[in-house]
């Protein structure tokens, strides 16, 4: 049901340079900007990455838009989003999706999510088990290696750069602070051990039926990751791509998002 506690909708700033689709929600104390795109009978809620935002997925919304009606949110702090914690964690974005589907009269949807988004549906479907249907997590984990902290302790804020600023503000809209601390965040996660800690009886709790989507190269998070998604999900299929690292996204997009579509369909070709 909506909860009028945790969604407000609001007028969104001519400064953010919205779509026309775009829409404002004050969303758990964040502005979340969010673009509804076709009139499917089903619902899918796409999430992308971090660094990233809701418009990584313009140019494939016509593969997804035929069956769906499709919700694509900028996370917060990402984006035309606002995050006013300083912080961010993949619980907390779960929250925040699951509240803005209550604000949307959403009960039950699908979902794909790429890396940060993957693991926030990750999250959203062991702490609603009975709202996802189907999802497909692409280049997702569990939890954060050793590889991928490694990573992320080079994000120290004396590497982030005028001309990287400049870079990523083609995607985030709000202001130069915003990437710097959309940077700081993901530095942090290099001493974050709680956010992403799923174990088997997690896994265990979902009831979607899952794609997870993994690349045998991804310098984040090695392959053991993916087959354990695999194992630990009851409904579970496994899609490995070789010579793939963790992205960029658009290199296997359109054939993923095809399949993927199927996938949540139902119609999965299991030949």
């Amino acid at each position: 049901m909506p909860s009028s506690a945790t969604y407000v909708d609001l007028p969104v700033p001519s400064e953010l340079d919205p779509a026309p689709e775009g829409h404002l929600a004050l969303v758990n104390g964040a502005e979340l900007y969010y673009e509804i795109h076709g009139d499917g009978n089903r619902d899918l809620v796409l999430l992308h990455g971090f660094f990233g935002s809701g418009s990584i997925w313009r140019s494939y919304l016509p593969i997804l838009t035929e069956r769906h009606r499709v919700i694509v949110p900028d996370l917060r702090g990402h984006g035309r989003s606002s995050n006013p914690l300083g912080r961010f964690t993949h619980r907390q974005a779960a929250r925040d999706i699951l509240a803005l589907c209550d604000g949307l009269g959403v009960e039950r949807f699908c979902g794909v999510g790429a890396s940060t988004g993957g693991m926030t549906l990750l999250h959203m479907a062991t702490q609603a088990p009975k709202r996802i249907e189907a999802m497909v997590l692409i280049y997702a984990t569990t939890h954060f290696p050793d590889s991928a902290r490694r990573i992320m302790a080079r994000h120290t804020p004396e590497a982030l750069t005028d001309d990287e600023i400049a870079k990523r503000r083609a995607l985030h809209h709000r202001s130069d602070e915003q990437v710097r601390a959309l940077w700081e965040q993901f530095y942090a996660f290099r001493l974050d051990h709680d956010d992403m800690a799923f174990i088997e009886e997690d896994l265990a709790s979902i009831r979607a039926r899952t794609l997870v989507v993994h690349g045998d190269r991804d310098a984040f998070f090695p392959v053991e990751i993916p087959v354990a998604l695999y194992r630990g999900i009851p409904w579970a299929y496994l899609w490995l791509l070789p010579g793939w690292g963790h992205g960029p996204l658009e290199r296997h997009a359109e054939e993923i998002l095809t399949r993927g579509q199927q996938f949540l369909c139902g119609a999965w070709d299991e030949t």
